[in-house]
C-alpha cells in the first residue's frame, strides 16, 4: 500500500464530469443497473468520494462518510465510486457487496471498472471526495476530516463545514487541504 495525497486536477467551478456506472445494490439487467448525474437531480449537491474496500484510511473515514450521508443525505446526493482494479485483493463488485453490508451503507456505492471516471477527476486516492453544488461545479476537493493516520484524533470535520457552509449560501474558500490514502490500483 501506498500513502498517496489527492491531486488537483479539477478546478473549483469546474463541471462535474458525467458517470453511467454500476451500482452493488442493483440488479444487472439491460437499463436497471447504474448510476449517473440524473439520479441526483434535485439536490442541493453531490458528494462524490472515490473508495474501495481494503484501504485502512477509507476503513478509518468510513464512519464519518456514513455521517455525512445520515445528516446530509435529502440535501445532498452521496455516491461511492470504486475505481480501483477489480481483479485487486479485497476489490470488485461482490467484496463491495459485502463491504458495504458489513459497514451498513446506505449510500449508492458504484463500480468504475475501466478506472475512466477516476481518469477524468483526477482521483488519485481513496478516500478522495468531491463537492459539487446544485449546478454540478466543484466547490470543494479535499479530506473528509483532518484525521490523517487510521485512529489520530479529530479536531477538524472538514467536509462537514464545507457542506454546511454550502446549504447556507456562504463562500467557500479555495483553500485545498488535501485527502491521504491509499493510492488507486491502476489496471496494469
Amino acid at each position: 500500500m501506498v500513502l498517496t495525497k489527492s491531486a488537483q486536477k479539477l478546478k473549483r467551478g469546474d463541471q462535474v464530469p458525467n458517470f453511467k456506472l454500476q451500482g452493488i445494490d442493483l440488479p444487472a439487467q439491460a437499463g436497471g443497473n447504474t448510476y449517473s448525474l440524473a439520479d441526483f437531480a434535485g439536490k442541493e449537491g453531490l458528494l462524490i468520494i472515490f473508495m474501495c474496500n481494503h484501504c485502512p484510511y477509507v476503513k478509518a473515514k468510513i464512519e464519518a462518510i456514513i455521517e455525512l450521508y445520515k445528516k446530509y443525505g435529502d440535501n445532498i446526493g452521496v455516491i461511492g465510486i470504486n475505481s480501483n482494479d477489480p481483479a485487486y485483493p479485497g476489490e470488485g463488485m461482490e467484496n463491495m457487496k459485502a463491504f458495504a453490508k458489513e459497514r451498513s451503507i446506505e449510500f449508492p456505492y458504484v463500480l468504475d471498472d475501466t478506472q475512466e471516471v477516476a481518469r477524468a477527476y483526477g482521483a488519485t486516492c481513496t478516500p478522495d471526495p468531491f463537492l459539487f453544488d446544485k449546478e454540478h461545479k466543484l466547490v470543494f476537493h479535499g479530506r473528509i476530516n483532518d484525521e490523517m493516520e487510521p485512529g489520530d484524533p479529530v479536531s477538524e470535520h472538514t467536509m462537514a463545514d464545507v457542506i454546511e457552509k454550502l446549504l447556507g449560501g456562504e463562500e467557500i474558500g479555495d483553500e485545498f487541504k488535501p485527502s491521504m490514502g491509499c493510492s488507486i490500483k491502476w489496471i496494469a
